[in-house]
């Protein structure tokens, strides 16, 4: 009965009133979709700073070229977990040989890797694309390939789709920044760990 008696007044209300009304809600409807537009627009901002840029071979830039050793005494690698990195480096191991003069396996043989120029060991058939790329391996050339193999340099022929964890490879990148280089000493004395195999 009351559902009808405000029904009714509702209906009989005068135009004016009826005017009011319809403004009324026309500008809260306006006022929500406005909100909405400008959230999504800064949803869209704060996705953007988040989103990691890709860093790819022609992106790369001009890089510090610096030993191994340091390398390895900047934080984000002093402070690896080198064994993570070494379990890490069995998916290397597939296609890679880590040690002086080890064998070519699918990839080629990786010691002395860091500070070489990219498609640079001899007796190797690199891809087209890495042969023309001219970049040199570093931390920051190597954890970008092994994030995204394909986005870093588009056309190479790497069968590894990626290492998403950024932990991962700082762990990774540490454990072959000794593994790789005859001048760290792997006895345990002057490295983070031991790391005989």
């Amino acid at each position: 009965m009351v559902a009808i008696g405000f029904m009714t007044q509702f209906i009989f209300r005068s135009n004016e009133e009826m005017d009011r009304v319809a403004l009324i809600v026309i500008l809260i409807a306006v006022t929500f979709s406005l909100g909405a537009c400008e959230q999504k627009k800064l949803d869209s901002i704060s996705n953007d700073r988040v989103t990691p840029v890709i860093v790819t071979a022609v992106t790369l830039g001009e890089q510090e070229i610096l030993t191994s050793k340091d390398y390895l005494e900047q934080h984000i690698y002093a402070s690896a977990d080198i064994n993570r990195g070494k379990i890490l480096s069995m998916q290397c191991r597939t296609c890679h040989t880590l040690e002086k003069g080890g064998v070519t396996i699918v990839g080629p043989n990786l010691f002395g890797i860091f500070g070489k120029t990219a498609a640079s060991i001899p007796d190797y058939s690199y891809s087209a694309v890495l042969e023309a790329s001219n970049f040199i391996w570093t931390p920051r050339a190597l954890d970008a390939w092994l994030a995204k193999p394909f986005a870093f340099l588009p056309g190479n022929r790497m069968s590894f789709p990626g290492l998403p964890d950024r932990k991962d490879r700082n762990n990774l990148i540490a454990y072959l920044l000794q593994k790789t280089d005859s001048d760290i000493k792997k006895d345990g004395a002057d490295s983070t760990v031991d790391i005989k195999d």
